[in-house]
């Protein structure tokens, strides 16, 4: 039987746990929110598939590395195979330092700090295991049912569904309609590099620090340092003339809209457009101080001064001028086959790419309890 490390941390958690009955019981609804630091690797409830790391529906109880369907790294089979079963002590150790714990798992993720993070995750994780769910006293086994005159009340008619006047197509086949302007609107959030599509907003970098911390971390590391393969957000100032550089905010994107944007439209991942526009403006204010582009914590990026920064890279951009080359500008179809006399000879060959991980349990993603 594998002997896994228990830590002093560890044993005075547990020994809370079991003394106090408020900290054992966990508090769920905290738990949901330490789990957004999961979700870019793992899915819970109905529906939950393997991503970057296993889905982790029914996991107490069940031992290590062997959910179906998910590649788990030979360190995580092999602690399985030596005795490591997920309880809510062994749950605790891990997410204190799960490369500690079971050295050679693919887990990125740096740990948890705080005990009670770890209780309430526990806590939340529980409501998502058979076993652990059928122990747990419910609301109605604990109250008897009192049927009132509100309860057994008709129901009240739904209100009659508001009537829509929609502009048929004027396409050819006549297909579809036209969209709604509110429609339009919530597709229509794409950020100019002058400031055009900003929604109203504020942020400081005080403010986005915490918010990074929960969202954006576990990927991206706790300085923008990134987390396994996951994108370095910090950092790479002049490097550009390296064979790997390293292309971040700070040294290479031209503007900062493309930051807002992207974190706005698709970030945190796994659960994009969940963060407020205020956040955003928060976070994009953190990632600047990160980089060195602002030096005060109390810097407040808003829609009201955001045109007024400037990345160190900008001036190395240039519009795309394609139009004006001869082969454009004069309107030759291109060649498609048979365009070189001769065999065709490699004189260079493109880099392997650093990108955000795929998931399906590729043995060289970050992140994911395995």
């Amino acid at each position: 039987m594998l002997k896994f490390p228990k830590t002093a941390a560890v044993a005075a958690l547990m020994l809370a746990a079991f003394a106090s009955p408020s900290l054992a019981d966990g508090d769920v609804a905290a738990g949901e929110k330490v789990f957004r630091k999961c979700k870019a690797c793992h899915m819970v409830g109905e529906g939950a598939k393997h991503r970057v790391g296993p889905q982790l529906n029914d996991m107490f109880g069940r031992t290590a590395g062997t959910v179906d369907g998910y590649k788990y790294s030979k360190a995580m089979i092999a602690a399985g195979e030596g005795g490591l079963v997920w309880n809510a002590e062994t749950l605790a150790q891990f997410m204190i330092k799960p490369k500690d714990m079971v050295k050679g798992t693919k887990m990125s993720f740096a740990g948890l700090k705080k005990d009670e993070d770890i209780v309430n995750l526990t806590a939340y994780l529980k409501t998502f295991s058979a076993e652990e769910a059928a122990v747990a006293p419910t609301a109605e086994a604990e109250e008897p049912a009192v049927e009132t005159a509100a309860a057994t009340a008709e129901p009240a008619p739904e209100p009659a569904a508001a009537s829509l006047e929609f502009e048929s197509s004027k396409g050819a086949f006549g297909l579809g309609r036209v969209a709604m302007p509110a429609e339009v609107a919530a597709w229509d959030i794409d950020i100019r590099p002058d400031g055009m599509g900003l929604p109203v907003g504020k942020g400081t970098v005080a403010q986005g620090e915490p918010i990074y911390t929960d969202n954006c971390a576990v990927c991206h590391g706790d300085f923008g340092e990134g987390a396994g393969r996951w994108p370095v957000l910090a950092g790479g100032q002049d490097t550009l003339t390296r064979e790997r550089p390293e292309k971040t905010i700070g040294s290479y994107w031209p503007y900062l809209s493309t930051v807002f944007d992207y974190v706005r439209r698709a970030m945190p991942f796994g659960d994009a457009r969940s963060l407020s526009d205020d956040d955003v403006y928060a976070i994009t204010a953190y990632l600047l101080y990160l980089n060195d582009v602002v030096d005060d914590e109390e810097f407040e990026l808003s829609n009201e001064n955001f045109a007024s920064v400037r990345l160190p890279n900008e001036t190395n951009f240039f519009d795309d001028n394609r139009m004006d080359e001869p082969h454009y500008a004069k309107g030759v179809e291109p060649c498609m086959r048979d365009c070189k006399p001769g065999p065709v000879e490699i004189t260079a060959r493109a880099q392997v790419l650093d990108v955000t991980p795929e998931g399906e349990g590729d043995e060289n993603t970050g992140g994911g309890i395995d």
